[in-house]
């Protein structure tokens, strides 16, 4: 058997992965000397109001090792094969922590794979590993076939401000943007597991219409795009850029994910973002 171990930041509903089986850890939420998890003790709704009343930034924890280890201990006394996809190394130390977790465990067959994205990626990757293994495919095959549609993932996304990004230190290659915090609207990537600046434009609405036409010119129109809008706080702006994509792109459906507190943090409140993925 093989399992999967995810956390909060692939995006995707607690209860969702639940169903499906799938082991999720925590990210932790700091707010001065109060330490909340983000998959029992706080959702965002509750994360949003505290963040508006904080004097202070809040800030994040990966998961600790410590528990990792009785979810470690639990699938491999059935035998299995764990795989761990984490979010970029760059972004958070889930990756770390579950490396340093792994060590305790010598000789046991647990692949842990930084997936160099997070949020709406993580969660489509997640979801077409699960499909993988459930389908009988074997854990070198699913772990290959991971690490080649991580490495083919777009992603954009639009924040009203570079404040948290600056703050946080997570602001990567777009730190030559804050001194023009106020004027602009920047449209963000990830490029190699880091944030990068992409483009800018006086208002929101500009940027999110560029992203529209980004995504209209680069992503394929077939269900294997696994095409994605994520969202916090931006619940209008993400059922627009849904209807807009199936109206246009013909697809199906577009699933809306709300973007986990450990994220928000870091890119602020109404953050909308867009994933998907190139053909091979």
């Amino acid at each position: 058997m093989i399992s999967l171990v995810a956390d909060t930041t692939c995006g995707l509903p607690i209860e969702t992965l639940y169903n499906l089986g799938i082991e999720v850890l925590p990210q932790l939420i700091i707010f001065g000397n109060e330490t909340y998890r983000d998959d029992t003790e706080i959702d965002t709704d509750t994360f949003l109001s505290k963040l508006r009343s904080a004097s202070v930034m809040p800030k994040t924890a990966a998961p600790p090792p410590a528990l990792y280890h009785p979810i470690y201990e639990k699938l491999l006394a059935k035998g299995d094969t764990i795989l761990v996809l984490t979010p970029s190394g760059d972004v958070s130390g889930t990756v770390r922590s579950a490396e340093v977790a792994a060590q305790d465990f010598p000789g046991a067959d647990i692949r842990i794979i930084d997936t160099r994205t997070v949020a709406g990626g993580l969660g489509s990757i997640l979801l077409k590993a699960h499909q993988l293994i459930r389908d009988g495919i074997d854990a070198d095959t699913v772990e290959a076939y991971v690490k080649n549609m991580a490495a083919r993932e777009t992603l954009y996304f639009v924040v009203d401000t570079l404040e948290y990004l600056y703050k946080g230190g997570r602001i990567g290659g777009a730190q030559a943007l804050f001194g023009s915090l106020l004027q602009i609207k920047p449209i963000l990537t990830l490029k190699d597991g880091k944030v990068q600046s992409f483009e800018t434009e006086r208002t929101k609405r500009r940027a999110l219409a560029r992203v529209e036409d980004l995504v209209m010119k680069e992503c394929p129109c077939i269900p294997e795009a696994y095409l994605t809008v994520s969202h916090c706080g931006a619940y209008d702006e993400a059922i627009e850029f849904a209807d807009f994509f199936k109206r246009t792109m013909n697809f199906s459906e577009v699933p809306i994910y709300l973007v986990p507190p450990a994220i928000v943090v870091h890119g602020g409140p109404k953050i909308i973002e867009v994933s998907f993925f190139r053909s091979e």
